[in-house]
């Protein structure tokens, strides 16, 4: 048996306010792997830590082995705590997102790299470690002496087991939104994959595959969530509508047990029909949120996003009569936009009957095609800054400043706010305070 200590190195911001914060699902589900081959696990999640508290721990766990998730934002934090760990473990690991990509970036401060979905991977690398077996050899593992084979995501979903739960901080996830919000909210995933290759997204971990959880495993994660103290699930799929008949065999399931359970998910403009609409709503589904990212055709086909603003539209709508809040993403000043399509994108929004909206700007990922087409022009990544007004940070160097971009964010939160807070009268009031807001933004560069 390894003692495994996994970490999760998310470092809240002093103003964080994101309406996200969930627990990583990630290193859970690695974790359950690991222990499920008879290994000892902890899970650090630092999203509640300060970075000294965190290090303590960390060293205190006195781990043979550590795993270290991270993410484009958790770089310098990822590299932080190896540094420290360096000479406390016999074997430091990297995984996530980031390290798929870029794995010979991380190998100066890690032993090894594992790409792609980890459960799998890290087991056999807990094996070979233990055996004195090359690493190396280890499909999906990345070290200085060479790279195993590719190793193809998981086929069958049901047979991992689910996430280890019991390991995350959920009290302080439940005090968080309790805080915020007359409920408590978690995540589960029914699904891997997403088959569409949008410029700007980066899949890299379970790729452009598909694959479901059956219903029945579904809703035992749900009420396995629910047990902790949680009172409402967000799916956390790439695209929880992406098919028909898995959407309604979980709704089918859920009322078949008699959960009378809140819920919200993410969907995909072309995949939802008002039946799977209403059959959402009857099981218990309160918000479904719509990744629209423009209000003009010609940047969503820049974007390769593959949808229209039309089926946008028809979406919004249909997901609306059926008794559905929705919500709406946004990508603001793209790499291609104009000013009059940033702007054609806040008057889309405005006509839109949206419950919650999310600007943002872009952001050239690695291992997405928009961050090969923006080249050259990326700027290093880092931990954006909090700040009273915006926690959003420009990471290249494109058509639009970093004032403008902030600009148009905030003339569309404004505009939806107004509509929001004002009843009858917001319509009126977000196209008075549209005129002055627009006329800003196009003198801006």
């Amino acid at each position: 048996m390894t003692s495994v200590l996994l970490v999760y190195p998310f470092f809240r911001r002093s103003l964080d306010r994101s309406r996200f914060r969930f627990p990583p699902l990630g290193p859970a589900y690695v974790a359950a792997a690991a222990r499920g081959a008879g290994h000892k696990v902890r899970l650090l999640d630092c999203t509640f830590l300060s970075r000294e508290r965190a290090l303590r721990l960390a060293l205190a766990a006195q781990a043979d082995v550590v795993g270290i998730h991270a993410m484009a934002t958790m770089r310098d934090d990822a590299s932080w705590f190896a540094r420290r760990l360096r000479d406390r473990c016999s074997l430091l690991v990297a995984g996530g997102p980031l390290p798929t990509c870029e794995p010979a970036s991380f190998l100066g401060d890690f032993d090894a790299v594992v790409r792609g979905e980890a459960e799998a991977t890290f087991v056999e690398l807990l094996a070979a470690h233990a055996a004195g077996a090359p690493l190396e050899h280890v499909p999906g593992v990345v070290t200085a002496a060479g790279a195993g084979p590719d190793r193809p995501p998981a086929p069958a979903l049901d047979s991992l087991p689910p996430p280890a739960r019991d390991l995350l901080p959920n009290a302080a996830y439940i005090s968080h939104w309790r805080r915020r919000h007359p409920y408590a909210l978690t995540t589960v995933m029914s699904t891997r994959g997403c088959p569409y290759a949008c410029e700007f997204c980066s899949n890299v971990v379970h790729g452009r595959s598909y694959r479901e959880h059956s219903a029945g495993r579904v809703v035992d994660e749900l009420q396995q969530a629910l047990a902790l103290g949680y009172d409402r699930v967000a799916f956390a799929d790439d695209v929880f509508t992406m098919r028909r008949e898995h959407v309604l065999g979980v709704c089918a399931e859920i009322e078949r047990r008699g959960l009378r359970v809140a819920w919200e998910c993410l969907g995909r403009v072309d995949s939802l029909d008002a039946g799977v609409a209403r059959a959402m709503r009857r099981a218990g589904c309160r918000t479904v949120f719509f990744g629209l990212e423009s209000g003009s055709d010609a940047v969503l086909r820049l974007m390769r996003k593959g949808t229209t603003t039309a089926q946008a539209r028809a979406a919004v709508w249909t997901a609306h009569d059926a008794g559905l809040q929705v919500g709406g993403f946004f990508i603001l000043c793209y790499p291609g936009e104009t000013d009059e399509t940033v702007l054609q994108t806040l008057r889309f929004a405005d006509e839109l009957p949206l419950d919650y909206v999310g600007l943002s700007m872009p952001y050239p990922l690695p291992g997405t095609a928009l961050r090969d087409r923006v080249g050259a022009n990326v700027l290093r990544e880092s931990r954006p800054d909090g700040s009273l007004l915006l926690n959003q940070q420009l990471t290249f160097a494109g058509d639009f400043s970093a004032l403008k971009m902030r600009t148009a964010i905030l003339s569309g939160r404004a505009r939806f706010e107004l509509r929001r807070r004002l009843g009858r009268y917001g319509p009126a009031a977000a196209r008075l305070a549209a005129a002055p807001a627009d006329a800003v933004f196009r003198r801006l560069r």
